[in-house]
């Protein structure tokens, strides 16, 4: 199994999302012991923005393409995805901008975009400060967990698993429920890909 693992917090050892993805990462290892794990901290070394590279050979379109090749060769993808103002963090979607790649990960055609990429397993660790779930008064202002849904649906990827721990700043009693929530959650995703 090769497993692409990425976090995206800038929050450090402070972050949630990042306990949570080393968690899943490594109930996954024990799972499958001769897993080769790729691993990228987005926050630490942050990737520019995405702009048009006329040649190959710049140094961004090699990380893209470098990036891109990781993504298609992954048979799990692990992503630390912290809510940042109601959506994912700008270094995030600056990866997302190198694996969205027409004719490599979708294409248009008569009827529609077809997703290229299918076949993988995403696994997105989603932490929250407050409460926007389905039922929650706040759940209107979710843009992130829709739009990981919709970016890898659009690229064949249309079963995308959600570990959530909602409301961590909220105060230190729901931060513990919602980790042992996520926790839960981490032991029955693990045991139903074995």
């Amino acid at each position: 199994m090769k497993l692409l693992h990425l976090d995206s917090s800038a929050l450090g050892g402070y972050s949630v999302s990042r306990q949570l993805t080393a968690d899943i990462v490594a109930e996954l290892k024990r799972s499958t012991p001769d897993a080769v794990i790729h691993y990228h901290d987005l926050a630490a070394q942050p990737l520019p923005h995405w702009t048009p590279v006329a040649d190959a050979s710049d140094p961004a379109a090699v990380l893209g393409n470098q990036l891109l090749e990781e993504f298609l060769a992954a048979d799990v993808v692990v992503i630390g995805a912290p809510m940042y103002n109601f959506a994912i963090s700008s270094s995030l979607k600056a990866w997302l901008d190198r694996i969205l790649v027409a004719g490599k990960t979708f294409r248009y055609t008569a009827n529609g975009p077809e997703g290229l990429a299918g076949g993988k397993r995403v696994i997105v660790a989603s932490s929250r400060g407050g409460i926007y779930s389905k039922d929650a008064a706040a759940a209107a202002m979710d843009f992130q967990e829709p739009y990981l849904r919709a970016a890898f649906a659009f690229i064949g990827i249309n079963d995308v698993e959600f570990v959530r721990a909602e409301g961590v700043a909220i105060g230190d009693e729901q931060k513990a429920a919602a980790l042992k929530s996520a926790h839960n959650t981490i032991g029955t995703l693990v045991a139903r890909a074995a």
